[in-house]
């Protein structure tokens, strides 16, 4: 691992001014950095040829502008040959089909990472430039600043056998199978969702968390609640 400066474009529009420094993986030769507006066109190409869901228009001015997404460039002699997006989000506002990642005892207080796109032009890939991008969102959210963001989690279609591999040989755990989740040139395709867990937020220590929360919640349990119905 080696921390790697962020990098200006060679663009000098002020808006692709970057000041944050986070730890990353180094692959030579290939750089990092947020994206900014003047990407808009650029990233857009990008995802049209790689992924068969077709995003608005607005989503791409958001995630080359706001600072609410975590979205970062690959680039290989000046140009993007790889990027993610992400967000993080507060657990308790997760849609109904994502509930249940977590623990209960976690819903108040934790905030999970949400994987929107991950992807890397086809002439580039099996370079690790998909497990660099990956690995610069994963050590972000690692850190002691982020100790409430509990986990990453995505979605992706049954049929991605390349994604799927590549997230479950990161340590990705499936989670939930999504009948007709995806709506993919007017037909239904099922989808999986991936999570990985971070900062204690799984494995046994998620068991156990979900035990106590539950002895907890009988104890508390008004005494009529926990008579069992008449048959």
């Amino acid at each position: 691992m080696a921390g790697i400066n962020w990098y200006r474009s060679s663009d000098t529009n002020k808006d692709c001014a970057v000041d944050v420094h986070v730890p990353l993986c180094s692959l030579a030769d290939v750089q990092l950095r947020f994206l900014c507006p003047t990407d808009l066109s650029e990233v857009r190409a990008l995802c049209q040829e790689w992924f068969p869901i077709e995003y608005p228009i607005t989503w791409y001015k958001e995630i080359t502008s706001s600072q609410r997404f975590y979205a970062v460039a690959a680039v290989y002699n000046q140009v993007i040959v790889g990027l993610i997006v992400a967000e993080i989000k507060p657990y308790r506002i997760l849609n109904d089909e994502d509930a249940g990642i977590l623990a209960k005892a976690f819903v108040k207080t934790s905030e999970v990472g949400y994987i929107l796109s991950l992807g890397v032009s086809k002439q580039y890939r099996r370079n690790g430039i998909a497990t660099l991008l990956l690995d610069s969102l994963i050590n972000q959210l690692t850190t002691a600043e982020k100790n409430k963001v509990k986990a990453i989690f995505l979605h992706v279609l049954t049929t991605n056998s390349a994604a799927i591999l590549f997230y479950e040989h990161r340590r990705f755990q499936l989670h939930k199978f999504l009948p007709y989740y995806y709506l993919i040139n007017g037909r239904c395709k099922d989808g999986f969702t991936y999570v990985l867990y971070i900062n204690g937020g799984g494995g046994l220590f998620t068991w156990f968390i979900e035990k106590i929360y539950r002895a907890i919640y009988w104890m508390w349990k008004p005494r009529t609640l926990r008579q069992r119905p008449e048959l």
